[in-house]
């Protein structure tokens, strides 16, 4: 029995017998009609500009698209409640110069903008709360930590959600641990994109006395028939430490290594993230180093489930990571103006295993500012600029700008 089977089997024993402890019976405090009665009603809303323009022979893109999101959370029942939520993402004033290849929208024409017209049900599930545990079977967002492996892609107008079952438990002090079975990949690209799938995602934290140190297993595999296993497992400590009255130290270590299956070749790979910085007023400084591994020039260290535009530069570059492995040293400043907040980040990239031909792999500055009004009204501007590095790597100069006006209730 290979160790991801060892690992699988474990955790299905694991949730069962915990399921079975979680649904032992409860008192009603209130009737199933007052549940109903007592559920809330929300919404959000985000209109969104985007401008993409690059050194290639597509066409410059624009789009104004506007996400509109519902939802209803009924009150608690015997400790079960529900969630129905339903999203809808439409182009506004014929702004549609852009392309969305999965979907075949305008395919070939214009730079990309991921962000196709739909109408979906983005969340459905049921949950029960008890006991230390809060326990969700249905469609819902997953998302761990920063992002990095785990996330809901939220910044795309159609946010990534899963179908399948989610346990957290925090029994003990200063712990959390959750396990999530996925039999769906819900993408960002409206159904075209969805992925039948086989996926355990591990996650325990511990607040410890010098920072929150984290270990996981993220075990995935498409359900297609053919071998393509992708297992993750790391940890990382996480933390902040006072300097004076004002001033703060902060502090990131992560290690995970890769085992991954690509129709019966197997490749392994290893992830590094250190980063140290100082809060003091008005600006925080963070100096970053994050290698994506590769073995061998052969596969690049995996991330395909994380919101990938929060990491390695907003113009979306390393989506997939080369052949030969990504290492980004990432400049950040932040800081507050005028009743908002900006920040700025300066990337350079370069290849973990480089060749004769791809060694550079460009550089890349982040612009953002945003600001929120009345507590619910937020606007924001966004830029990112790429510069290409070596030829052979198949990347071009590319420059996008965002606008945006977000509210809800």
């Amino acid at each position: 029995m290979t160790t991801r089977h060892t690992i699988t089997l474990a955790l299905r024993i694991a949730v069962a017998s915990t399921v079975l402890s979680v649904l032992a019976p409860a008192t009603a405090d209130v009737s199933l009609a007052d549940a109903i009665r007592a559920g809330k009603v929300y919404a959000n809303f985000n209109l969104r500009s985007e401008s993409v323009d690059q050194d290639n022979a597509l066409e410059d893109a624009s789009a104004l698209t506007l996400r509109t999101r519902l939802g209803y959370q009924t009150g608690q029942y015997r400790g079960f409640s529900g969630l129905l939520e339903v999203e809808d993402s439409r182009i506004v004033a014929g702004q549609n110069e852009f392309t969305v290849g999965p979907t075949g929208f305008n395919p070939g024409v214009y730079s990309v903008i991921a962000d196709p017209e739909t109408t979906e049900l983005d969340q459905a599930l049921i949950q029960y709360t008890g006991n230390n545990f809060v326990a969700k079977l249905g469609r819902q967002v997953i998302a761990f930590d920063n992002h990095r492996f785990i996330g809901h892609v939220g910044w795309r107008q159609d946010r990534q959600t899963f179908d399948g079952f989610r346990l957290n438990y925090t029994g003990f002090q200063g712990v959390t641990a959750s396990y999530a079975y996925v039999g769906q990949r819900n993408r960002i690209f409206a159904e075209d994109g969805d992925i039948d799938s086989e996926d355990h995602f591990l996650n325990v934290g511990y607040a410890s006395p010098i920072g929150k140190v984290v270990g996981y297993a993220y075990l995935l595999e498409v359900d297609n028939n053919v071998s393509n296993g992708l297992d993750t497992v790391g940890a990382f400590l996480e933390g902040a430490r006072e300097i004076g009255e004002t001033n703060k130290l902060l502090y990131h270590l992560q290690v995970a290594s890769q085992e991954a299956d690509n129709g019966g070749a197997t490749f392994d790979t290893t992830y590094l993230r250190a980063e140290a910085g100082v809060g003091f007023k008005p600006v925080t400084v963070k100096l970053g180093y994050e290698r994506l591994g590769s073995d061998d020039g052969n596969f690049g260290f995996s991330t395909p489930l994380s919101t990938l535009h929060a990491h390695n530069g907003w113009s979306d570059q390393f989506l997939a990571t080369p052949a030969q492995g990504l290492v980004d040293v990432a400049l950040t400043l932040t800081g507050g103006l005028a009743g908002g907040k900006w920040l700025a980040v300066y990337h350079d990239f370069e290849a973990d295993e480089a060749t004769e031909t791809i060694d550079d792999l460009g550089s890349e500055l982040n612009l953002q500012y945003t600001r929120t009004f009345a507590e619910k009204y937020n606007i924001g501007l966004k830029f990112a600029t790429y510069d290409a590095g070596d030829p052979a790597a198949g990347k071009v100069d590319k420059n996008i700008f965002w606008a945006w006006f977000n509210t809800g209730f």
